[in-house]
């Protein structure tokens, strides 16, 4: 069972011990697995689908329970649209539905909402949803829940270098003042432009343009479970697995 981790250690079921000092601060989870998972039991697509988005509640809420600061997860790529319309339509009904039955929760959890990707390819229906949610908890300061949805870390890289053009184009910055903070700055996930843990479930190990830019120095963990099967304890385990590495950044473990 997750405990709460208010300076005490937290244990896993193997009697791991997670360090309350060294949590990663900005997780991606790739939310793989779902069609997988369904099929496996005999079932529907869109029931694995549907299984998986009750399985991201647990988790935020888990996540923040244990001091993430921010919790990026993959709901919808630009690639996703090359599925069967009758898929696509699903998941974004489901989207939807997450939303209307899961956002006054997460509010009153002080958990902020942001969305990354090209909202403006969404529809008008859902784009008025997004705004929404991320009004209602823009001022919360528990964790931020970014959800990509019509995502693609290529697509956020050209939209980024083509806005910077512009900005230079019309004397706002120089050259010289893009820097590698100042792109980030600019991205999608803006204060949150740098990835600690990814995490990917269902046997996959590719990141399928998830966050390009933000991964360049993350630690990865795999798993075979497909997402409907993630638990808390499987995040619990994803930690312990990140603090037991050594993290140089491209430079030398000190002596």
């Amino acid at each position: 069972m997750l405990t709460k981790l208010f300076g005490k250690q937290s244990k896993l079921p193997n009697d791991l011990v997670i360090d309350p000092s060294n949590i990663p601060n900005h997780i991606g989870i790739i939310m793989d697995g779902n069609g997988r998972w369904a099929k496996r039991r005999g079932m529907p697509r869109n029931m694995g689908h549907r299984a998986g988005a009750d399985v991201l509640k647990k988790i935020v809420v888990a996540a923040d329970e244990i001091g993430v600061k921010a919790l990026t997860v993959y709901g919808f790529s630009t690639e996703n649209w090359k599925r069967p319309e009758d898929e696509v339509s699903l998941l974004m009904s489901l989207i939807k539905e997450y939303l209307s039955k899961n956002v006054q929760e997460m509010h009153k959890k002080n958990v902020r909402i942001r969305f990354i990707g090209y909202i403006l390819g969404l529809s008008e229906e859902l784009q008025h949803i997004i705004r929404d949610s991320e009004e209602l908890t823009a001022n919360n300061t528990g964790l931020t829940l970014q959800l990509a949805i019509n995502y693609g870390g290529r697509d956020e890289i050209i939209r980024t270098v083509r806005s910077m053009v512009e900005q230079v184009q019309q004397g706002v910055i120089t050259t010289d003042e893009i820097t590698e903070d100042y792109f980030g700055a600019q991205l999608f996930t803006k204060e949150f432009s740098d990835v600690d843990l990814l995490i990917r479930p269902s046997k996959d190990y590719r990141i399928s343009n998830f966050l390009l830019w933000q991964l360049a120095y993350a630690e990865f963990w795999f798993t075979d479970l497909h997402w409907p099967d993630f638990t808390k304890e499987t995040l619990l385990e994803a930690v312990y697995a990140y603090q037991q590495r050594e993290r140089r950044f491209g430079g030398l473990q000190e002596e």
